[in-house]
């Protein structure tokens, strides 16, 4: 089975090739690492050093994984910690986020054995921690293989994923009972998993590290400095549209002009933040023939940026210092069906927030939201429907300033209430992560061994 899956996979980016050299070519994607992506990494100074890896997806895994990395350092300083990534994004955030603390930073390996087998073998770690859900096959296995504990860290399984796992249901069962451990969101997460495989002995619900996440001194430096050059203090109300996918930087434009032609009160800015940075083009495109007056975060700093109509924060890993300026937040990717994006950091700093309807990849955050009155979610709509209706509810919301207030403060409850899943699971790591001398020796000897190997077939 792990043949034929290696086998899909090469047929799989065989074929979306041309894709790949597209995006290369225009985005500079994929090819960013791709010798580390080969499995082609910098050797690590630390043989003296139990080394933890840390796995992230992209972006919002990065992020929500410092609070976790800060209390494993502090936890365990003996240890190194090393992190990767699979996304451009991703990796330029986390080399930000986890300067000096990081041993190294670099984009994960393709799932392929020989590739894995190398990357291992450059990194020699004591355990690998991936967050959320990312299930590689050939890597669980050669972690397996080398005696290397893995643990799934504020592990989220979704019905839709669950739905695709259980296609392949036996191979799958293979795969997660690699796990030495899975330190899941909620009891439904639990439930998922175990169904999947995982024997319950190796399975803890510890709650989602992400309402651990707080803003930094340098983002609070970054936040006076971005509201000083675009005024968001001043008397005119900002909408922040967070994470967008397309349709949704288009609606937000059309329902910001029609509350323009309906209301008599002072006119809302609006701040868009794509979730991707290929689209910045595409949403400039948008806000140039819309009649607004905007402007680009990269652009030079121009006195029209005080008082332009729309901005584009066309950079990375700067929305949560814009959320303390808004009086409104929409968070993205709950219109555009792709299950929405992260509520908890709007919500920290008592930001009243609005989403779509299709919040799946928060399921359970947003019940704690719903169920507080804490948020206001929209029904799924047509496009033209969710102009008029995110219009109707801006506007409502920009003439309540008591239910704005009261609904931020709600939601900031929220996120204090259910603070602590990273302590949890560290205290849940630690035998995993406390490993014995026979253990060090042995892991330090693997590593010594696929060091000289490597050195000999470079």
């Amino acid at each position: 089975m792990y043949f034929l899956y290696s086998l899909l996979l090469t047929v799989g980016i065989i074929a979306l090739l041309p894709r790949f050299l597209y995006d290369a070519l225009r985005h500079g994607k994929y090819v960013a690492g791709l010798r580390e992506r080969l499995g082609q990494l910098p050797f690590l100074n630390q043989e003296q050093r139990p080394v933890i890896w840390l796995h992230c997806v992209s972006v919002g895994e990065t992020q929500a994984a410092r609070p976790l990395a800060r209390a494993l350092l502090e936890q365990f300083p003996t240890h190194a910690l090393v992190v990767s990534t699979v996304t451009l994004t991703g990796q330029r955030v986390a080399r930000e986020v986890f300067a000096g603390e990081a041993a190294a930073v670099f984009y994960f390996p393709f799932d392929w054995a020989w590739s894995v087998r190398r990357a291992l073998g450059r990194i020699n770690p004591a355990c690998v921690l991936i967050m959320e859900t990312e299930l590689w096959p050939n890597f669980l296995r050669e972690c397996r293989r080398r005696g290397v504990r893995v643990a799934l860290v504020n592990g989220r399984l979704s019905e839709a994923s669950f739905s695709r796992y259980k296609f392949i249901r036996r191979f799958t069962e293979r795969i997660v009972r690699c796990l030495d451990l899975a330190l899941m969101q909620s009891e439904a997460d639990a439930e998922r998993i175990r169904a999947l495989g995982l024997t319950s002995d190796r399975v803890v619900v510890s709650g989602n590290v992400k309402f651990d996440a707080g803003t930094g001194r340098d983002e609070q430096a970054l936040s006076h400095e971005l509201g000083a050059r675009f005024q968001l203090a001043g008397d005119r109300p900002l909408i922040v549209a967070a994470s967008t996918h397309a349709p949704e930087e288009r609606i937000m434009i059309e329902a910001i002009k029609r509350m323009r032609e309906t209301s008599s009160a002072s006119p809302a800015r609006l701040l868009i933040a794509p979730r991707h940075p290929e689209r910045f083009n595409e949403t400039a495109a948008l806000l140039d023939s819309s009649g607004l007056t905007w402007t680009r975060r990269s652009s030079p700093h121009d006195a029209r940026d005080a008082v332009c109509d729309s901005i584009l924060l066309d950079s990375i890993g700067e929305l949560r210092a814009v959320y303390r300026h808004a009086t409104i937040v929409f968070v993205g990717g709950s219109m555009a069906r792709t299950g929405g994006h992260n509520v908890l950091e709007p919500a920290e700093v008592g930001a009243c927030i609005v989403t779509g309807a299709h919040t799946t990849n928060f399921t359970a955050i947003m019940r704690h939201f719903l169920e507080t009155d804490a948020l206001i979610q929209l029904p799924d709509l047509s496009e033209a429907e969710a102009i008029k209706e995110i219009a109707r509810v801006f506007a409502e919301l920009l003439s309540d300033a008591e239910r704005r207030h009261a609904m931020g403060e709600r939601a900031r409850a929220v996120v204090e209430k259910n603070r602590g899943a990273s302590l949890r699971t560290v205290k849940l790591l630690a035998p995993i992560l406390s490993l014995t001398p026979e253990e060090q020796e042995l892991n330090q000897l693997h590593g010594a061994r696929r060091r000289r190997s490597d050195a000999l077939s470079a």
